[in-house]
């Protein structure tokens, strides 16, 4: 049971004795992982706000002593007494506002610090240095030219993608028929799957607030890739992991009821912004999707963590196996991984059309970074408040992954061959 909501507390101050007592391990991770975030400058600031809540403190202590002497004084000490005290309290509303811009101030360089990476991962600045971990499955050798996505959803007449980008513009997709059925039923058996595994089925909305990003850790840094709402200030999330990470935020979660486990189903929204000419073309990369998201709060535990983040993985790794898709499991490098993440492994499928693997699902451990932004914390069978463990996968997400679903199970006649777990669910061997 949850002993209720605290927003008083500010936990990204709360890791300021772990930056000072770790400053080298801290500056490191700035490093590997390329973030713009001068330390020096940090500490310095939060010596500044130190400084200046003591003396707001002095000055108001100063205050309530005048205060409190007003009474008992002479009628003639009682002028000086208020003019001290107006003094006191005029000079701290002073220090109060400028107290107020370094706090803003040092929040934003706060934002900016990353979560300490795995120390297996690659250090690198960018995708280049991500190492292939395993590959799974047996990539498929055509007796004949095999098709694209693309050709293969025209042929059957499974959507209508140049009609509806004069309707909805470039990115988007229209699925119809068979192809429209498999992918809502795809969802729903994702979802079954990951709930077998003692996941609870959950549905969010793809709006929220801007402290949701800030607490999942997409903003400040990512605005440009998500859709804004201006007039109802909120934005559209591009994962469900969005909802599902300020949905116990400023809770204090009673051990009995951790681990919390979701299996989050949303509609998704990225702009996708800096994208251009990266594999653009039919389903691959969409401003709007559909995914089933695999979400963990745990207690501040790095085996349990590390256990969960194997079970996140053979998850996934189990749907794909079902699918019949092969794929392979990346080591994600620190300047790939995002700022919070201490491990990310990416799985990526088989494209036949382009000769390679593409990206389908990211598995990521964050430790307790998401926790403080979020203000989630648990109290332990100890009795201590700590801040929780947060982890994050995709289960599925469409129409991505209906890419190597449709060509690595194509026949020479253009039909599609269904894996053997989906032919009853669709009621035939053939889409």
């Amino acid at each position: 049971m949850r002993s209720g909501r605290n927003s008083r507390i500010d936990p990204a101050m709360l890791a300021m004795d772990f930056i000072k007592a770790n400053r080298e391990t801290v500056e490191k991770a700035i490093r590997d992982k390329g973030v713009d975030l001068n330390l020096d400058a940090l500490l310095a600031l939060d010596g500044e706000t130190r400084s200046l809540k003591t003396e707001i403190d002095n000055l108001r202590a100063e205050r309530n002593a005048i205060s409190a002497q007003f009474p008992k004084a002479a009628a003639e000490e009682k002028a000086e007494l208020g003019r001290k005290a107006k003094e006191a309290g005029a000079r701290a509303s002073e220090l109060e506002n400028g107290l107020n811009d370094k706090e803003a101030a040092l929040k934003g360089l706060m934002l900016k610090l990353p979560g300490i990476p795995y120390e297996g991962a690659p250090v690198g600045p960018d995708e280049s240095f991500n190492t292939v971990v395993r590959q799974e499955g047996t990539v498929p050798k055509f007796s004949f030219e095999p098709l694209d996505h693309v050709a293969l959803i025209e042929k059957n007449d499974w959507a209508d993608l140049s009609r509806i980008t004069q309707v909805s513009g470039s990115r988007t997709y229209c699925l119809k028929g068979r192809l429209a059925l498999l992918e809502m039923k795809l969802m729903a058996w994702a979802l079954e799957k990951i709930a077998a595994a003692d996941f609870t089925p959950i549905t969010v909305p793809a709006i929220a607030r801007e402290q949701a990003f800030l607490n999942q850790g997409q903003f400040p840094g990512h605005k440009e890739e998500t859709y804004e709402l201006p007039n109802d200030d909120v934005w559209l999330a591009g994962t469900a992991e969005v909802a599902l990470t300020s949905l116990h935020s400023g809770e204090i979660i009673e051990a009995d009821r951790l681990p919390i486990l979701y299996a989050g189903y949303s509609p998704c929204f990225r702009r996708e912004a800096g994208s251009a000419g990266k594999d653009v073309r039919g389903l691959l990369r969409v401003h709007q999707f559909v995914k089933v998201e695999q979400y963990v709060i745990c207690e501040a535990d790095d085996a349990q963590s590390a256990e969960f983040h194997a079970k996140l993985l053979a998850l996934a790794e189990s749907l794909l196996t079902d699918l019949e898709i092969p794929y392979q499991v990346i080591e994600t490098s620190t300047g790939d991984m995002g700022l919070g993440k201490y491990r990310m492994n990416d799985i990526e499928s088989w494209v036949p059309s382009l000769g390679k693997y593409r990206e389908t699902h990211s598995c990521s451990t964050l430790h307790d970074w998401q926790a403080r932004r979020a203000n989630i914390r648990y109290r332990g069978s100890d009795g201590k408040v700590r801040f929780a463990h947060t982890l994050n996968n995709t289960a599925l997400a469409s129409p991505r992954i209906l890419v190597p679903l449709l060509e690595n199970h194509q026949v020479e006649d253009g039909r599609v061959r269904l894996p053997k777990a989906l032919q009853d669910l669709m009621g035939g061997e053939y889409l």
